[in-house]
């Protein structure tokens, strides 16, 4: 039985779930988000091998493992792409990826009978079939790595967001009071995306989508069009990355004492 509070969005044939959160000690946090459209299920960003197994039963649970027909990678960080073998080896599922990524991603241990169902998607994005539902894969490259990717649903009007909302140190799961919530996204945003031009270009495509929920893979889920324009507002006039960091290119003169 998935908690209320889990439940982003649910109207019988199409669920939208977070997952629990499995990650404990050291490990960033991170989370896990389920799309199940009559049936039919997609993981994004499932983690790695200490969430692997509990996540793998999690999703039997819900819809059966047979059922699970994609693993969303929105990009190739470990907290993402870790455990990707297991996934592979114990579900039908395909594997999407930016294309960047294919070669790179079968490092994490990816076993050679199973390599072959990793895809990978090109620049510009796609839409894939879940279910009777379609969901885009956006392109939101460079936010923060060269080849990301992030998906879209019609149905709830949720946008996964990736690393793009991510927010560290609060504890809550859903955003109340936006002007409060900045404090724990800004240093997140200031020192990942490379650059404001990235976030402009990119509010401008998010702006053409029905969206009332922006749920990212760290931190609170930003939900109600209210809170969902204030987040875009501020993304527009976010000053991040090299924009702000030109000075740090200088030789080091602190010594290492780990």
């Amino acid at each position: 039985m998935v908690p209320e509070e889990r439940k982003i969005f649910d109207n019988g044939s199409h669920q939208n779930i977070l997952l629990e959160d499995y990650g404990h000690g050291e490990m960033v946090q991170a989370n896990v988000h389920f799309i199940v459209d009559n049936g039919q299920g997609m993981i994004l960003d499932p983690g790695g091998h200490k969430v692997f197994k509990h996540l793998l039963s999690e999703v039997g649970a819900l819809i059966g493992i047979d059922n699970l027909k994609y693993i969303f990678l929105s990009h190739q960080d470990p907290d993402i792409v870790a455990a990707i073998n297991g996934w592979l080896m114990t579900t039908k599922a395909i594997a999407l990826s930016s294309v960047l990524w294919t070669r790179f991603i079968p490092h994490f241990g990816v076993d050679r009978l199973v390599v072959n169902r990793i895809k990978g998607i090109q620049d510009e994005g796609t839409i894939v079939r879940l279910g009777n539902t379609d969901l885009y894969i956006l392109p939101a490259h460079f936010m923060h790595a060269p080849g990301n990717l992030q998906v879209y649903d019609p149905v709830s009007k949720t946008l996964y967001s990736g690393d793009l909302g991510a927010s560290l140190g609060q504890d809550y799961i859903y955003v109340e009071n936006f002007e409060e919530h900045i404090k724990y996204m800004e240093g997140f945003h200031r020192r990942y995306i490379p650059t404001s031009k990235i976030l402009k270009a990119w509010v401008k495509m998010a702006r053409q989508l029905d969206v009332e929920v922006i749920a990212p893979q760290h931190g609170a889920i930003i939900k109600g069009k209210e809170n969902v324009n204030k987040f875009f507002d501020w993304l527009e006039t976010l000053e991040c990355g090299i924009d702000i960091m030109e000075d740090i290119y200088r030789i080091p003169t602190q010594r290492f004492e780990g």
